[in-house]
């Protein structure tokens, strides 16, 4: 059973409303957590590419890239939990695991759910929840994963455009 039906949550999912680029995240993370889920992206297989500036490198252990000088270019991690769908984790701090989603890859039913597996398996391995904030808007996330739930819910009321 789908955690979330498209038609009750279309319009989080609209980047006219919602910018393209929500602002995903796991407060209250460490650079275990971190490693976790770098952990978690080979065990599952997904499609990965790190990079730190236009340079493109194996995928270190998370303290080695949380350990980086201050005015270091933010290195990401972009990972493709299906061909269609791309996730970009950017290691600004060891606090919060800090992501994106492009919106405009997660339309209908189908991508709503690879979605919604993915922020479950986040969350499951983490314990934690994970948020999803509308583009510049951090702090009001709409949906997320809730830990005793053990789903994705709304976590906000659907907008009407």
């Amino acid at each position: 059973m789908a955690d979330l039906l498209w038609d009750d949550v279309r319009c989080f999912f609209d980047p006219d409303l919602m910018g393209a680029l929500p602002d995903l995240r796991v407060p209250g993370s460490s650079a275990e957590d971190w490693q976790a889920v770098l952990d978690l992206v080979v065990s599952r297989g997904w499609k990965c590419r790190y990079s730190e500036g236009e340079t493109v490198l194996p995928v270190p252990r998370a303290e080695t890239v949380l350990s980086r000088p201050a005015d270091a270019e933010c290195p990401d991690l972009r990972v493709w939990p299906t061909p269609d769908v791309l996730a970009i984790f950017r290691f600004k701090d060891d606090e919060v695991i800090d992501f994106d989603v492009d919106l405009r890859e997660l339309q209908g039913q189908e991508r709503l759910d690879v979605f919604c597996g993915f922020l479950r398996e986040i969350g499951r391995r983490l314990g934690k929840p994970v948020l999803m904030d509308p583009e510049g808007d951090y702090g009001h996330p709409v949906l997320g994963f809730d830990v005793e739930a053990d789903r994705v819910v709304l976590l906000a009321q659907p907008m009407v455009k």
